[in-house]
């Protein structure tokens, strides 16, 4: 297991306050420090900050570009890897319509945009955010042949503030925070790789979350204490190689291939087993099941054996959604609609967070290789997306209204 990224959450202001992005990098390089005396690997280091339309306000919003060059020198200044600006905001529609020309002039930086929010009782999908999030979709795959600038952009459902792992990271606070993603799919690999019965499974799995969260919790309480601690995103993220492979974990539990029926299950069960572990939970929380950075996930793909379809019925019981999905280059926003809207309709009424990371490739049909050149992706071949655009009554821009099942049922 290892940390995937340490992330600190903060308002930098505009014009930035330097003095903020000095303490965060420092933070940084003590936490980083911190945590690898422990013994854990820490990949990166990272900055969220407020949602840019907040940071900038209607009246500065024209200097996203601005801003978005500016931060891309500002980490390389102070030792960050990566920064997010949060996500574009259906109040301020125009917030979307920058984010492809902020990402091409820009580097490490990412993005978001929102298509649903909960806040408390009054749920709300936004059919013209979600039509601006297709469009950013769209705009942002030629930036890059390969449609790498995809990677960062996620159209975020119910997704709130302090999740550590990117595109969805933001703040809400004047006040800084941090929070902890883990890479720990191998947990889930070598809990089931000599176990007898799907329990036996489990309890390994949950003690060994157990005792890498509490051991991070507690450097934080001791080590850490002068900036709050937002908790740890233990997510089974993966990397792409077989012993670090959710994909791989799912096979070990029965499963002949991830994308057969039973699938659903284990996922579930893995989800499950972070549910009930003892540690202070934050972001996501769950299964991942990102297509590009699975080994086993990517060749279930491009064999055919896992569907578009099958990741979303998936996100019913996992961590993030639809995660770096490569697909056709011809895709088009009104065929990007439907999906989008599946998944915000998903985690309103199932009260979960979801994002989408969609990944167009220039020149690509359904089948064909891709060829990424990216030491956290695993190639595999562009999935066939079955879907047209809508019309009727979905056509308009509405705000749908919907309850969580939970909320209905009282």
């Amino acid at each position: 297991m290892k940390i995937r990224s340490i992330t600190y959450f903060c308002n930098p202001h505009y014009p930035l306050d330097e003095n903020v992005l000095r303490a965060a990098g420092d933070f940084l390089a003590q936490a980083q420090a911190a945590y690898q005396a422990a013994g854990y690997e820490v990949q990166t280091t990272r900055l969220a900050t407020v949602p840019f339309p907040k940071l900038l306000g209607e009246k500065q919003i024209g200097d996203l570009l601005k801003l978005a060059e500016q931060f891309t020198k500002a980490i390389q200044e102070v030792g960050v890897a990566y920064a997010s600006l949060g996500p574009a905001l259906p109040e301020l529609p125009r917030s979307y319509e920058l984010i492809p020309e902020a990402i091409a002039a820009s580097e490490n930086i990412f993005f978001g945009g929102v298509m649903a929010d909960s806040r408390l009782s009054d749920s709300k999908i936004y059919l013209a955010a979600i039509k601006a999030c297709a469009d950013v979709i769209i705009a942002s795959a030629p930036i890059d042949p390969n449609g790498f600038a995809n990677l960062r952009f996620a159209a975020l459902a119910n997704v709130s503030a302090g999740a550590p792992f990117f595109p969805a990271a933001y703040h809400e606070d004047d006040e800084p925070m941090f929070a902890i993603a883990t890479e720990a799919a191998d947990l889930a690999v070598d809990a089931f790789g000599e176990r007898r019965t799907l329990d036996d499974g489990r309890r390994a799995l949950i003690s060994e979350i157990e005792k890498h969260g509490q051991a991070i919790a507690k450097i934080a309480a001791t080590q850490l204490w002068n900036v709050h601690f937002g908790g740890i995103d233990f997510s089974l993220a993966p990397f792409p190689d077989d012993a670090h492979s959710v994909g791989n974990a799912i096979e070990r539990m029965g499963v002949p291939r991830i994308g057969l029926q039973g699938s659903l299950a284990a996922a579930a069960i893995l989800t499950d087993a972070i549910d009930r572990a003892d540690f202070p939970h934050a972001g996501f929380s769950g299964f991942f099941q990102p297509v590009l950075e699975d080994s086993v996930i990517a060749e279930r793909a491009a064999e055919g054996n896992l569907t578009v379809k099958d990741l979303l019925l998936y996100s019913t019981v996992c961590g993030t959604g639809l995660d770096t999905v490569p697909l056709p280059g011809d895709t088009t926003a009104e065929q990007l609609v439907p999906l989008l809207l599946d998944l915000s309709a998903l985690a309103l009424r199932l009260d979960k967070p979801l994002t989408a990371r969609l990944m167009p490739v220039p020149g690509k049909k359904a089948g064909e290789a891709t060829t990424f050149d990216f030491g956290f992706f695993a190639n595999s071949k562009v999935m066939k997306l079955e879907s047209e655009g809508l019309s009727g009554a979905f056509s308009g821009n509405d705000v749908i209204q919907l309850s969580s099942r939970l909320q209905a049922s009282r």
